[in-house]
């Protein structure tokens, strides 16, 4: 397994809810932030929320702001997306990931959970 490992994706209907699962693997893993990226096929990957693990700032991308929210578990190491009032657009493989201390981006990727919306 890798520094990250992703659970909680599958087949919800429309206006219905999911709830993203991030571990790190590793205690000893220091970051300053993580996030949530989602990949749509023929997409490119896109931004969807991120937390700032010193101080728990989040931040999320206009798509999915007021219907998706990021939390964590700083004692289980993990961070959730909970996903409420889901649409057929946010059908994706959704990834966790996470910016090392002293890196310039995020540099640790889950393997992704794929979140299937029909309508």
């Amino acid at each position: 397994q890798g520094p990250l490992v992703e659970s909680g994706g599958g087949l919800v209907q429309a206006g219905g809810s999911l709830r993203l699962s991030c571990s790190a693997s590793s205690t000893t893993l220091s970051r300053v932030a993580m996030g949530w990226f989602r990949q749509a096929p023929g997409k490119e990957r896109e931004f969807v929320a991120s937390m700032r693990w010193s101080g728990g700032t989040t931040y999320y991308s206009d798509s999915v702001k007021g219907r998706f929210s990021i939390s964590r578990d700083r004692t289980m190491n993990t961070v959730y997306l909970q996903m409420n009032s889901l649409k057929p657009e946010d059908t994706a493989v959704y990834y966790c990931a996470a910016q090392g201390v002293g890196a310039t981006g995020y540099n640790y990727w889950g393997q992704g959970t794929q979140v299937t919306v029909s309508s």
